[in-house]
């Protein structure tokens, strides 16, 4: 039973982020879930849910597109991509991301997603990110810039 309602999970997350559905990404998530990715470390449910009505509502050019969605018991994961421009610099982004989720009831209890920081930088940042993209001090200037931008935006609404 819980194989194929996690892996609807995942389907309905990736549809509804396909369509900037934010209420209904938010939905998927448990209330004690956890996220992580190269820029977002440690963020709550509340701030998960907030990250993805950020990129939804901010997102203006955003397409996602995803595959292999694969659940079983308590774990799943699937592929997606990001195409957009990114504010900061105005450059396109193409993010190849692979998530892996831990479920509890059908909700996400744990989502990590997995991409090539320098290739994301390279592309979003431009000379600096070719540059120093591969350096901990500009991943920690992006994380840090990113959590700011996450705080403002809850701030806001």
């Amino acid at each position: 039973m819980h194989m194929s309602t996690n892996r609807e999970t995942i389907l309905t997350f990736y549809q509804a982020f396909r369509s900037k559905d934010y209420k209904t990404m938010q939905s998927c998530y448990a209330d004690n879930a956890v996220f992580n990715d190269e820029v977002f470390t440690d963020l709550n449910a509340a701030e998960v849910r907030a990250m993805w009505e950020m990129f939804c509502m901010k997102g203006k050019d955003m397409q996602v597109s995803f595959s292999d969605a694969v659940a079983d018991g308590e774990t799943g994961s699937a592929h997606w991509i990001a195409h957009y421009t990114f504010s900061k610099t105005g450059k396109k982004v193409v993010n190849r991301i692979k998530a892996h989720f831990t479920f509890a009831d059908g909700k996400i209890v744990k989502h990590t997603d997995h991409f090539n920081f320098y290739h994301w930088a390279r592309q979003a940042l431009g000379l600096t990110g070719t540059l120093l993209g591969w350096t901990s001090f500009l991943k920690e200037k992006v994380k840090k810039e990113a959590m700011k931008n996450l705080k403002k935006y809850m701030a806001g609404r």
